[in-house]
């Protein structure tokens, strides 16, 4: 029998420990571990950086969650893309990223893989025949996010997977924004499934960390070789700290879906408001698409300045970004407090000048767990 999902965020990689029993995991600030003669190792630690028991712990209560058989949990989400580019691509492969993907994301792929020969094609994913028209007989991985960062594209994940495996090729999918209560993409047929636990999973805002989980056997012991020869690990208490946020994961959700609810709902009858951008709007290109995958549409949202009455769209973005009382102006997101920003000039700054540039005019919202009518008039007042 399975568990239910909130059961297995509690419980699963969590056993009470043996020694004392603690029902949390303990935080194994260690760096080294006592052998039982030369390689004698006690449950296979000898050193933190190859693995520690919190880590392990933290990984097997995620690929519970994603319903995967291996997770690896990185020190950043931007290691684990690194280390999974490397590992599953080589010079002269290519690669389909989002056309509006993660900056991050993008600077990686264009600063530093491009320089190491990987190739890239930027295409609207949400578009099944623009994407097999990009691929081509190098492509060797297609880079899914699904809701995307920052317009909350939506692809069809089982679709994309297809088109990969006929292709020769392997579905990744960043699955931060859903997390893996709203949506598990290794059920529709993806082949790794990444995390910046930084955001929902550890949700609380006091965190760096990312996280793969495959089905891949294979893959994952040769990720799990690369992560340790170069180091890109977290400490025990990062790792306990996301073990930690992960035991809320389903109430945090269903409240943030709750909130964006409420906030779209107020700002697509603002009149300086020309676009809102949310999956849970029927007319959401990829509403459909999104009700078929996704539990609910999570506590992202984006909106455009309308340029009525002459004002600058992106003067008046950067206004309100600066006028909110209770959405802090910052990055990052998925936490319980409420979060403001400009991506063109914050988050997705590296994509100016290129395919990936974001509308100038644009503001991304993490949509907290406070009370919503709260989040709403601070969102009405700063819009005026």
């Amino acid at each position: 029998m399975v568990n239910g999902f909130s059961t297995r965020a509690i419980h699963a990689g969590q056993d009470p420990d043996p020694t004392t029993g603690s029902v949390i995991v303990p935080i194994y600030a260690t760096s080294t571990f006592a052998q039982d003669g030369v390689g004698g190792t006690r449950g296979g630690y000898e050193y933190s950086r190859s693995a520690n028991p919190t880590r392990t712990a933290l990984a097997e209560c995620l690929a519970a969650l994603e319903g995967g058989r291996h997770g690896l949990i990185f020190g950043s989400g931007m290691s684990a893309t690194d280390t999974l580019l490397r590992v599953a691509l080589r010079p002269g492969d290519h690669l389909l990223i989002p056309h509006d993907a993660y900056g991050g994301t993008f600077r990686l792929v264009d600063k530093v893989l491009a320089g190491w020969g990987i190739e890239y094609s930027p295409v609207d994913l949400a578009d099944l025949a623009a994407a097999r028209a990009a691929v081509r007989p190098s492509t060797r991985m297609i880079w899914c996010e699904s809701p995307t960062n920052p317009l909350l594209g939506i692809a069809d994940i089982a679709a994309l997977a297809d088109l990969a495996h006929t292709s020769d090729a392997r579905l990744v999918v960043d699955n931060t924004f859903a997390s893996p209560y709203l949506q598990t993409p290794l059920a529709l047929g993806a082949d790794v499934v990444l995390h910046s636990t930084t955001k929902y999973l550890g949700g609380h805002s006091d965190v760096v960390g990312g996280a793969l989980v495959t089905d891949d056997s294979e893959l994952a012991e040769r990720l799990a070789f690369a992560q340790n020869a170069v180091g890109a690990v977290p400490g025990p208490f990062d790792a306990w700290l996301t073990l930690r946020g992960i035991k809320t994961l389903a109430v945090r959700m269903e409240r943030h879906s709750d909130n964006a609810e409420r906030v779209v709902a107020a700002l697509v009858e603002h009149p300086k408001v020309s676009r809102v951008y949310y999956p849970g709007l029927a007319e959401h290109p990829g509403h459909e698409v999104a009700a078929k995958q996704m539990r609910r549409f999570g506590g992202m949202v984006s909106f455009q300045v309308s340029s009525a009455g002459g004002v600058d769209p992106e003067a008046e973005a950067l206004r309100i970004c600066a006028t909110t009382r209770l959405f802090i102006l910052a990055e990052s997101l998925g936490g319980v407090e409420s979060l403001i920003e400009h991506p063109g000039r914050m988050t997705h700054a590296s994509t100016a000048g290129s395919l990936l540039q974001v509308p100038a005019d644009l503001v991304r919202l993490s949509v907290g767990i406070e009370d919503a009518e709260d989040l709403v008039e601070d969102l009405l007042r700063a819009l005026g």
